[in-house]
This record gives C-alpha cells, structure tokens and sequence, in this order.
C-alpha cells in the first residue's frame, strides 16, 4: 500500500524517469510531518511520527495558537506562541538520482533552522527571512526510505519587533542536476540601457562543474519576450575545469522590446541551456523585465526614461487571519489591495520579502524597496538579529541580493532600519560602507539605501553620518525629511527618499516630495494593519478602563497620552492598527485620503468622525484621528457631527437627506480636506464633487437599518484543486435593503464541506481574542474574512454560514484541476 507521504516522491519519481536528461524542480510543499515540542532524536530515520500532525507548507503554527498575555512574544509578538518545531518527510531516492547532485532550496523558516538527512546534521540557518540550499547528496540513501528532518527554533523570546511566525513559512523546492550545472541564483539579467527602440542585455552566468574531470561545454542563452517569441540569443563556449565554477559573459541587443514599466509590467524571459554535444546538461528559466532605471537629484528616479514619485507604503511579512504563511495568492491579493488604494512601491519592513510577493509585484507593476535588516551589531532585543550577525551578514545579504536581483519591481535595496549606534565609526562607518560595497559587487543597477533614524547630536557622530550618506546611493530618511532637505544645498548631488513617515495628514510630506526634485518618494508607517507592535496606532475613548494612559510630562499640558509602542501592559491588543488598509485587506478612510492627495486614481471620498462629547477621543502616536464610512449612529439623533470630505474637485457640497449642509472651494493648502459640522439625522449623506460650477461626481452614506442577513462575496470562485490556491471570501452582515450594517457584532458560524478547508478567518478588530483558526468569528464593523484553501482534490466547496435570528448564506467554489 502506497502511504500519503510517499505519493508525491513517486509522482517525482516518475517525472524524473521521464525527463533524466534534464533538470527537475520540484515544490516539495506536501506530506510533511509536523509537532511543536523538541524530542530526542527527532532528527532519526528510524524516530516514530506517525502521531504527529500532517501539513502541507507554507506553515505558520504560531498564527494556529491562542493569544495569551503571558506567551513570552509579548506584545510586539502579538501575544502568540513560539517554542521549537520539527518537520519531518519520508521520501524514496530513484535509481535516475543516482550520480545527480540532489538540493532543497528552503524560501524560508523563521527561525534557527537545522536541517538533517537520515540523522546526519547537513545544516543550520539562524535568519529566518533569507532563503537557503542544502545539499542532500551526501547523505541520500538508495534503496531505502530517505526522511528529511528540519527543527525549528523560535523559543528564545523577544526576536523580533513585529509578529514573525513561527516554522516553514515559504515554500520548499527540490532540484536534481547534472554535476554540471547552473548554480543556485547563477543568472543575472542586467539592462544597462532600454529605450522603446532597443535594449541591451548583458547577461552574467555561473557554472559549476562539481565532476571531478574537465568538461568542455556551451552555455545557449535564448530571450524571450512577453509573448513567447524569441528576441534574441547567444553561445558561449566554455572549457570548466573540475570541481569549479566558471562565469559566461554575454550581451544581447534587442531591437523595439517589450518594456517593463509600472503602467504595463510586462515579463520577459531567459532560457538558459548547458549543452555538452547535443545533451542539455541544466537548463534554467530566468524572469526579467527589460527596463532601464536611473536615479540622480535633477532628474529623480526614472524607469525607462520617465521619472516617477514614489507613493510608498511599509508592510511587515504577516497575511492577516493567515499569519505568516506565504501562500502565493495572499501574496498576490496583497499587492492587488495596496495597488488599488494608489501605492505604487512597498518597502518590504524590515527582512527580504517571500519570492511568492516579489513575482506578484512583477506581475503587476508594484516597486518594491527590498531591505535586508533591522538591526547590526548592536540590537534592539535579546535575541534579535544581532546575535548572528557579524558570522552571517555578508551571507544573509549576498542571499538577497543573489535571489532577487532578476526582478523588475525591486527598484531599491536597503541595508537597514535604525540601526542602533549607526553614528559610532564602528557601526555606521564601517558596516555600512562594506554592506554598499558588496551589494555594488553583486548588482550596481539599483541604488542602496537604509532608513536613517534621527540627526546626528555632536560633531563626532556628524561626521560618521555624513559617511553614512556618502556611501549611500540614496540617503532613507525615517522621520527627518524636512530637516535633511534643509541641509541638502549643501550636497546638491545628493538624492533623498523618506523611507518612513508616520501616518498623518498625507499632504504634508507630500508637498514636500513634489517640490523638491532630488526627493525621490515616501514610505508610509504603515501600508497596511499587521500583527505585533500591538496597539501603536490604536484609539480610544479617554476613561476607558480598559487602556492604561500616562500623564503628560508637560504640567502645563493636561493632555493623556496612550502608552504605545508595543507594550505588553496593552493585551489584548495584538495588532499594530497604524496601516491606511486594515488586516484584512480594505482601505480605512485615510486610505482614500492619501490616494486623492497623491493623485492615483480617486477623486471623491465620503467619511464621518468619531463622536466625542464629555470624553475625549484619545489617538497612539502612529495613529489617525478615527473616522468611518459610517452614517448609521443610534441614540446620537440630533447632537454634533462632524463629517470630512476628501476631493480633487474645485468645490464640494454636502447634502442631508437632499438639503445643503454648505459648499466650499478646495485648494493645496486644504490638503484635499473639508470638515462639515452638522447634526446627525438618520437618512441619506452626500457628498457631491464640482468642476466648473457642474456637479460630475457623488459619495453617498445611508443609515442602515437592523441586521437582517449574512452576505458573502468571493474574491475568486473559480480556484486550482492544488491544495495551495486560496479564495477569500469577505463576510458582511446587511440590512434588508442590502446596506452593510457598520455596528453589528454579530457571531457567524461557518460550515464548510467538498475539497477545501478554512486557512483561517477573523476580522478587522486587532483587540479581539477569537483566535484565527476555527469555524466561528464575529464580523465588526459588519465585516469579517475567511479564507478558504483547496485540499488537492477537485470538486464543488460549498461554504455556508449563520447566525441567530439572521438570514444565512452560502456560496459555492469551484476547485479545478
């Protein structure tokens, strides 16, 4: 009888038997055995795992936990558990691996990961945002079964500054080659020139003879473009001497190419072959964009020619209601939602993104600042970064770099993120210069930057970050923009980018970044909601027993401030509540504000203010004052309101229920803002946009009645049968006339049944304890997520959900082969 763990390696097997003549690549997501605990010998061949829980990557176990006050993450862990995990597969070797060399490609673990073959310890990686090979070949057994073992270690708490996860969280691949071959991350497309005319392609690529003989061999590189047809090609001889590697050399000139840009991201390839004779001995797929980038402090960043302004936003690694698991079509689903709130560039906060999101953003014109670190030597918690650091930095980064430098969208590197004494001559002298100079080895077609926190205070510390700023192709500004564009004539060649800004009124910075040529873009604290750094952006209606609050240090000032920051004083707060989407997914009226003031897309928005009447609303720093799309306020009938108006047109009216609330005229200095004081009347609110004396636009908020039914609505319905393909499904509870009711709580209980399962589920409200796992969840705000998975199997899944005294739903999704 064939068991379920063996049914993907003989299917492996098979396709190997196939094509020997040729390399395979294979995920190696499925059949895996998992437990969080740490027993003895779990590494053996011969350990028993037949209790422990089966799982297909990518796997994040902390997110499958319960909050806790006293797990030790703490707040900026989310207040979820870590511990130590191991993952265990059994596989068969087939006889075509034989004289093969046999690797798997881990696209991460977070975090300490040893990675053992039949009880032998092949290998350890500390980072858990770096991607890693291990090679298997020594230790492969033919003729037997083969178990690879991998523990993961995520006990030593405080690591981290945001929720991390916890496990194999990415994707696992395994390569088989011949012992001549490509190496691992060995192509480099490079476009030192792309015009709408021609493009030149210079192409750099690392072969690796690991035979013990001299090989004579012809590297065929082939391009492709979008459409498929081939552009262009060259040959390269080349004589490998034994157990070395070898780089070819090639240029290829394209005649009118397809050019990648934001506006039309359009993917070219590069076939890469290894002949000896007529036999491919490797073949490798390489995906590239032909565009030219270019940065200077008249001209600002170009892409093909055409400057651009960075409308940028930070995001952490988390998948909301999903944790950390880098499925492809969260990823995916993630950069759709932020593109569509106007953001056209993600810094990717602090640590190398999954491959998953690095191919979306290629796919669909997102720039992406991909950064490294956020801490060196020195760092901010016990057992943070800094423990490995100086052994693994130069790894770490040539991983990244190596890994990423083929796709278009990544536009930026980043060394770091406020880095802890980075203005003593030994930190900020000497590591950031080494870390520009090797990225700068291994690709100068970027600019490197890292985001610089605070001015320096004394002449000494001036002069270790004027070499900071030296070394760096772009000066990151974290929360000091004004002040450095202030000192900048003195180095007028020198181009700036804020690569942290807090999530205030959005015109501020932005004036800033329009006027001044040599400021190339922002990054906005944060994008979007994540989990940990609990409660940063957080508000609250001042007396609440519920949130602890420090005096002003002004006596003069009578204000309470929240504590912030991450507190673990703030359970059960688990979430940051500072980013312009919430977690999952949708934008929060600033998010509409920021998009009209950047110009990308939206003109008209429509927002209400959160009342405060004896007690006043109290904001964290990283926060926004609380408004909603929200006209539905019970108990609130004529008393005060205040409702903004964000727009791009010259005048904007504000009707109640058809009569004329007021008119006024929007410039630059309104920051596209307008608040109306009114008396709230349930009934109909609109917004009305004016240009040339004509209303040509409108937003309307209608007071929803009781809480009639559940809605649900598919972001996809039609989904892979590969247990990895995802559909979100957003939960609404609505009126009878079909409006969102934006004060229900109500419970919802799901029943799933077909070939899925529910990945995860919850809502917006980063206070609540209801874990993300499960088949219930409140809606708030009348809102909530589930997301449902494919098992593999094809079939009709029929999702269904209810909750008393309300109308139930149900939605069917098709999974195809």
């Amino acid at each position: 009888m064939i068991s379920p763990l063996n049914l993907s390696f003989i299917v492996l097997a098979f396709s190997l038997t196939c094509l020997s003549a040729e390399p395979t690549r294979t995920r190696l997501d499925d059949g895996w055995r998992f437990i969080v605990d740490d027993p003895a010998n779990a590494q053996s061949a011969k350990f028993n795992d037949a209790a422990w829980l089966q799982v297909t990557l990518p796997h994040d176990w902390s997110i499958k936990g319960m909050f806790g006050a006293k797990n030790p993450a703490g707040a900026l862990g989310a207040f979820l558990p870590g511990g130590v995990g191991w993952y265990r597969k059994r596989f068969d070797m087939p006889a075509d691996w034989a004289g093969k060399r046999v690797k798997v490609e881990f696209e991460g673990v977070y975090m300490n990961a040893d990675v053992y073959l039949n009880g032998q310890h092949l290998a350890s990686h500390p980072y858990g945002y770096t991607s890693f090979f291990v090679d298997l070949t020594p230790a492969l057994k033919s003729g037997t079964e083969n178990v690879l073992a991998v523990r993961v270690d995520n006990s030593q708490q405080q690591n981290s500054r945001w929720y991390s996860g916890s496990g194999i969280y990415r994707h696992v691949w395994l390569t088989v080659t011949d012992l001549v071959h490509v190496a691992p991350w060995g192509v480099f497309v490079h476009i030192p020139k792309a015009d709408r005319h021609s493009a030149t392609v210079d192409l750099q690529t690392q072969v690796v003879n690991d035979s013990t003989a001299q090989k004579s061999v012809i590297v065929k590189t082939i391009l492709l473009a979008p459409d498929g047809s081939e552009v262009g090609k060259a040959e390269s001889p080349c004589n490998l001497a034994a157990n070395a590697t070898f780089q070819i050399n090639q240029q290829i000139v394209l005649s009118n190419p397809a050019l990648w840009s934001p506006e039309k991201p359009q993917i070219s390839k590069a076939l890469t072959r290894v002949m000896e004779g007529a036999k491919a001995l490797d073949e490798v797929t390489t995906n590239f964009g032909v565009r030219h980038l270019a940065w200077s402090s008249k001209s600002g960043l170009t892409i093909n020619g055409t400057p651009i302004k960075i409308t940028g936003g930070c995001i952490h690694g988390d998948n909301g209601v999903l944790g950390t698991a880098a499925f492809d079509q969260a990823e995916e689903r993630k950069i759709e939602c932020l593109k569509a709130s106007g953001f056209n560039e993600i810094r990717t906060a602090h640590n190398p993104p999954s491959p998953a999101l690095l191919d979306a953003c290629d796919r669909l014109g997102m720039l992406v600042m991909d950064e490294a670190f956020d801490c060196w030597s020195k760092g901010k918690k016990k057992y943070d970064y800094a423990v490995v650091f100086k052994d693994w930095w130069q790894r770490d980064l040539d991983a990244m770099v190596l890994r990423d430098r083929n796709h278009p969208s990544i536009v930026f590197w980043s060394i770091g993120n406020e880095i802890p004494d980075q203005y003593k001559d030994d930190v900020g002298g000497v590591y950031c210069q080494q870390m520009v100079d090797r990225i700068h080895a291994l690709d100068r077609s970027r600019p490197v930057t890292m985001g610089i926190l605070n001015m320096p205070k004394t002449l000494e510390e001036e002069a270790v970050a004027e070499k900071m700023r030296s070394a760096l192709d772009v000066v990151g500004c974290n929360y000091n923009l004004s002040r450095l564009i202030a000192i900048e004539g003195k180095h007028p060649e020198r181009v700036l980018v804020a690569t942290e800004t807090k999530s205030g009124n959005p015109s501020d910075i932005w004036n800033d970044t329009v006027k001044n040529d040599f400021v190339i873009g922002d990054n906005v604290w944060s994008a979007q909601d994540y989990l940990g750094e609990a409660g940063i952006g957080r508000w609250f209606m001042e007396g609440d027993p519920t949130e602890p609050l420090v005096q002003s240090k002004n006596p003069t000032d009578s204000t309470l401030h929240p504590v912030g920051h991450g507190k673990d004083s703030l359970y059960p707060w688990h979430g940051a509540v500072c980013g312009d989407l919430d977690i999952l997914g949708r934008g929060k009226p600033l998010a509409h504000l920021r998009n009209i003031v950047w110009n990308r897309g939206e003109k008209l928005y429509l927002a209400v203010r959160q009342p405060q009447d004896d007690k006043k609303v109290v904001v964290a720093g990283w926060g926004w004052y609380p408004t909603s799309e929200s006209w539905t306020w019970p108990g609130r009938e004529g008393k005060p309101a205040e409702v903004e108006v964000y727009s791009r047109y010259d005048k904007v009216r504000l009707y109640l229920n058809n009569k004329l609330v007021g008119e006024e005229s929007l410039s630059a200095k309104d920051g596209c803002r307008k608040i109306y004081q009114l008396a709230y009347e349930p009934g109909t609110l609109k917004a009305v946009g004016l240009m040339n004396g004509k209303e040509v636009e409108a937003a309307e908020l209608v007071t929803a009645g009781a809480p009639a039914a559940i809605r649900l609505k598919a972001d996809r319905k039609d989904i892979k049968a590969d247990g990895q393909d995802l559909s979100f499904v957003d939960v609404e509870v609505i009126d009878k006339a079909g409006n969102v009711q934006p004060n229900s709580a109500n419970p919802i209980f799901f029943t799933l049944s077909g070939p899925g399962t529910i990945a995860g589920l919850g809502n917006a409200n980063l206070k609540s304890e209801d874990p993300y796992v499960g088949s219930k969840c409140k809606v708030y705000q009348g809102r909530a997520l589930v997301v449902v998975r494919t098992t593999g199997q094809s079939g009709k899944i029929d999702l269904k959900a209810q909750s008393a005294g309300l109308a139930g739903a149900q939605l069917q999704i098709e999974a195809a082969p």
